[in-house]
């Protein structure tokens, strides 16, 4: 759940990002805040030329990351 959590505010700043929220906006900075600190190792891996695919990529790439470790941790800890 807590995997899930995580993704959704990754992909939640990368569909602010994508639709161009207001960024003076208090839910806009929070989720971007947290979406930072959340795709701090990955935010910066990759190196397109346009700024919405390295946004999709880095963001994207975290959110991935956390569905799958998270959920990985989610079954094996449901087998035992």
């Amino acid at each position: 759940m807590i995997a899930d959590i995580m993704a959704v505010i990754l992909g939640l700043w990368i569909l602010m990002y994508l639709l161009d929220a207001n960024r003076g906006n208090e839910l806009v900075q929070f989720v971007h805040d947290a979406a930072n600190w959340l795709a701090g190792w990955s935010r910066d891996l990759f190196t397109f030329d346009e700024a919405w695919a390295r946004v999709v990529a880095g963001y994207g790439l975290a959110a991935a990351v956390y569905l799958f470790i998270g959920h990985a941790i989610a079954n094996r800890l449901r087998r035992h």
